[in-house]
């Protein structure tokens, strides 16, 4: 538990390569997984990118949780578990406008950034929404796939007992696999 932050930059720059790899020929299948120096680079970009867009998020969540404490929605004479409870409402409520705001500018940006190496791509949101506008029915299709992917995933913890890492490594691939089709949209026109 204690490596599995830093183990997610490798995987992130994994997903960067299957992108790649799925941009440039589809067929292919899975690339091999190599350490390397890029890996690790775009790994590290993309958590970065990550970590800017969920930030407001997570500024929020503290001040959230405590109005909903002090609502006192939960009949709890215990003061630390009424505002545990309040941190569980807050993130269940901000997790899905920060979901949206993911879907709506991560794709685009991920598979530009896997194709030119430029980190600057990951951080241009405004072309990654001009993107969305542009082929709204490829994105609406690959966001599908990335939230489905991302609850087969994390049903894998309880439903199927397999665990959260080949959850998370199976979201990633096929939100990697999806971007790649954003890419070939981009590129269409």
């Amino acid at each position: 538990m204690l490596v599995l932050p830093v183990a997610f930059i490798p995987l992130l720059g994994y997903a960067v390569l299957a992108t790649r790899s799925a941009s440039t020929d589809p067929e292919r299948g899975l690339p091999r997984w190599t350490m390397s120096g890029r890996l690790l680079g775009d790994g590290f970009w993309i958590a970065l990118a990550v970590i800017l867009i969920a930030a407001p998020f997570a500024l929020a969540l503290g001040p959230l949780a405590a109005l909903i404490d002090q609502a006192h929605l939960w009949r709890v004479n215990d003061a630390a578990l009424s505002r545990l409870y309040g941190y569980i409402a807050a993130g269940f409520i901000l997790a899905l406008p920060w979901g949206i705001v993911m879907l709506l500018l991560m794709p685009h940006a991920t598979a530009h950034f896997a194709m030119t190496g430029l980190p600057c791509y990951l951080f241009d949101f405004p072309a990654a929404l001009r993107g969305v506008a542009r082929d709204f029915t490829t994105w609406n299709v690959a966001a599908a796939a990335i939230v489905t992917a991302w609850a087969l995933g994390l049903a894998c913890v309880g439903l199927v007992c397999i665990g959260v890492a080949p959850g998370i490594f199976y979201a990633i691939l096929v939100s990697a696999h999806a971007s790649a089709a954003l890419n070939h949209a981009d590129t269409r026109g």
